[in-house]
């Protein structure tokens, strides 16, 4: 008996590791936090696309102070475990952002290796502040010296997806946290 696509969709999702509930909790907290940090102060949020856009969603409506959107795609190029230290910005920032407060949103920190890279780009271009919240940490995968200023989660070395984590572009629009079944 052939199984449904929507059947194999869901088959591959081995257990809930983060509820949806959990997720807005920790979202609204992370609002009440970045509005402490600038207190009322004008800020810029960057998204790294493609897997924050949702956090980035969802945290933009959490945080009270003013805030402008903007959106970055990068990509590191690295051979074996040693870097290139070639950062590819496929897609940059519009804003001259020496003025701003920057708040980076990215999905998760895994190595570390390209979001280090980004933070270096974007601390040459002067902002006023450039603080790194992340949805979920995985430390036990770094390889680089990266701390976020926040994370939600702290997760164990598995394959995650769902909330904006993709496997083959899929499964982004699970409004949960889930292990992916290899």
């Amino acid at each position: 008996m052939e199984l449904h696509k929507t059947e194999v969709y869901t088959s591959r999702i081995n257990r809930v590791l983060i509820s949806e509930e959990e997720i807005r909790e920790a979202i609204a907290k992370a609002g009440d936090l970045i509005d402490s940090w600038y207190d009322g102060r004008p800020m810029l949020l960057v998204s790294i696309l493609k897997g924050s856009f949702v956090f980035l969603s969802d945290l933009c409506r959490a945080v009270k102070s003013p805030c402008e959107i903007g959106f970055m795609a990068a990509k590191s190029y690295y051979q074996d475990t040693k870097s290139s230290g070639i950062v590819n910005i496929t897609m940059d920032l519009s804003q001259d952002i020496s003025g701003y407060n920057v708040v980076i949103v990215e999905d998760i920190i895994d190595t570390g290796r390209t979001l280090r890279d980004v933070v270096e780009l974007l601390k040459a271009r002067g902002p006023l502040s450039l603080r790194v919240v992340t949805l979920l940490d995985k430390p036990d995968r770094r390889i680089v010296d990266l701390r976020p200023d926040h994370a939600l989660f702290t997760i164990p070395d598995h394959f995650v997806i769902g909330y904006g984590l993709d496997y083959s572009e899929y499964y982004r629009n699970l409004p949960y946290i889930a292990e992916y079944k290899e």
